[in-house]
């Protein structure tokens, strides 16, 4: 069964252009969808870069398409070629962000002969690797498209104009030595990723299948809540599961075997003790800077900076009042108008060993808190906006009174995996509220090592998608690859 509403048009005046590679365990093909002098046959003159010998831009980027082709082409396995329709075309973004791209399927089947389960969708490159023959062929497709399986788009006027994050271009070097830059081999890797198989064709949003048929990918899907997979569940119990934070897990075998060689142990957490009326475990993003949370953790007392008789954002320094407050003790602020860093140096030169920055807009689970200072020392977390409303509900504040109540543990939960769940079972991105394009269809941001497919790409990341570094390869080894 073909799903027609899936295919995507090629603009007619595309140029397209078949790009072959060297034939590895799949063959995969990129198809240049650019018509003459832009995207990859833009003529900009560059110097080779990384490995890459491009001396147009066009090229530079054609190659390091052809590149990453190369590298998941050496670990799938399929007798069925693999196309894949490219283009770079402006994108949605201006001074401060941008569209990267983006990479799906053109197609999904069902149905077919070898299917492995009945009734659901397969991305049409898995589809054709299990059933052994092309079932998207030319001949369905638009004129001269080669039956590609993959629809990729990406950003041409990234970093290269003004209101388009300026001075931030793709690095198109295929060595990994990006510095700061964004690596358009990692961002590829990811994307290309999505099209083979790392997603799910069920809405999110309102839990509806595609067509009344579930996606290979839902029998994987498991809310720890419902003690459901997402084919065990109602499309309101999905719609609800896709925003249920931290709690649904991916239940494939590879994948949990996997885990404990990729994950570090230690899950980053806020343990409220005092007063029993909010004590509990909440859901923190760790900092990048400062000190690293521990076993057993820091344990003090949690005062808030008070500005204007609010909870202040500490971005200048504090006080004499709320430095008497915090000295000693874990200081409690609100994101907004200055840095984490910022935050973290004024409450650490008040004495402040610890901070908890809360979220200022409504969302689940917290992010991790961005940004590099040597010089902070103290450790930090991020919480969300209703629990800070909780814990400052708690706080039992007067004028002179220099005690909060509230008493609580910045560390990690060292027998939990960052990123799994206590059995080991690595969870998906399922933040509230949902987001389209993100949701459901990534590994959490918890984890760590960070993973090629989180939502976002970190930098520390490299071109593997195996263990011990990366959790794509098996995820794919779940769904039939």
């Amino acid at each position: 069964m073909r799903n027609e509403s899936l295919l995507r048009g090629v603009l007619a005046s595309s140029l397209l252009a078949l790009v072959g590679l060297a034939h590895a365990a799949a063959t995969i093909t990129i198809v240049n969808g650019n018509a003459p002098g832009i995207g990859f046959n833009d003529p900009t003159p560059v110097a080779p870069v990384g490995g890459n010998p491009g001396t147009t831009l066009g090229q530079q980027r054609l190659n390091a398409f052809q590149y990453v082709a190369s590298l998941w082409g050496a670990r799938l396995d399929s007798s069925v070629e693999i196309r894949i329709l490219s283009t770079f075309e402006p994108l949605s973004c201006n001074a401060t962000s941008a569209v990267l791209g983006s990479a799906g399927p053109r197609d999904v089947e069902s149905d077919f002969a070898g299917a492995p389960v009945a009734g659901t969708w397969y991305h049409v490159a898995l589809a054709n690797k299990l059933a052994g023959v092309d079932l998207f062929p030319s001949a369905l497709d638009v004129p001269g498209g080669g039956g590609a399986d993959i629809r990729a788009r990406f950003n041409s006027r990234l970093g290269l104009f003004g209101d388009c994050l300026p001075g931030s271009p793709f690095y198109l070097g295929l060595d990994g030595q990006h510095g700061t830059a964004i690596d358009l081999v990692e961002v590829l890797l990811h994307e290309f990723a999505h099209g083979l198989g790392f997603s799910t064709v069920t809405s999110g949003s309102d839990g509806t299948y595609l067509f009344g048929q579930p996606s290979i990918y839902d029998y994987f899907a498991f809310d720890n809540s419902s003690s459901k997979t997402w084919v065990q569940m109602s499309d309101a119990e999905r719609a609800a599961s896709a925003v249920n934070p931290r709690q649904v897990v991916w239940i494939g075998a590879n994948v949990t075997a996997a885990a404990p060689l990729v994950l570090v142990p230690g899950t980053p957490q806020l343990e409220v003790r005092a007063p029993s009326s909010v004590a509990g475990v909440y859901l923190a993003g760790a900092a990048s800077f400062g000190a690293p949370l521990q076993s057993p953790g820091l344990n003090r007392q949690v005062m808030p900076v008070v500005e204007n008789g609010f909870l202040g954002q500490a971005c200048n320094a504090l006080d004499s009042e709320n430095a008497k407050a915090v000295k000693n003790r874990i200081a409690f602020v609100v994101r907004g108008t200055c840095a984490f860093t910022v935050k973290a140096a004024n409450v650490q030169a008040a004495g402040a060993v610890g901070m908890i920055v809360v979220d200022n807009v409504a969302g689940s689970p917290p992010t991790d808190l961005g940004g590099t200072d040597p010089s902070i020392t103290i450790p930090a977390v991020r919480i969300a906006l209703a629990d800070g409303i909780k814990l400052l509900s708690a706080m039992h504040l007067t004028p002179g009174n220099r005690s909060s109540g509230v008493v609580a543990v910045l560390g990690i939960d060292p027998t939990q995996l960052a990123g799994a769940d206590r059995s080991g079972r690595v969870m998906l991105y399922t933040p509230n509220p949902f987001q389209p394009g993100s949701s459901v269809s990534h590994w959490d941001t918890s984890a760590f090592h960070n993973l090629l497919m989180e939502p976002a790409i970190n930098a520390d990341l490299t071109q593997s998608v195996v263990p011990p570094r990366d959790l794509t390869f098996p995820m794919f080894k779940d769904i039939g690859w």
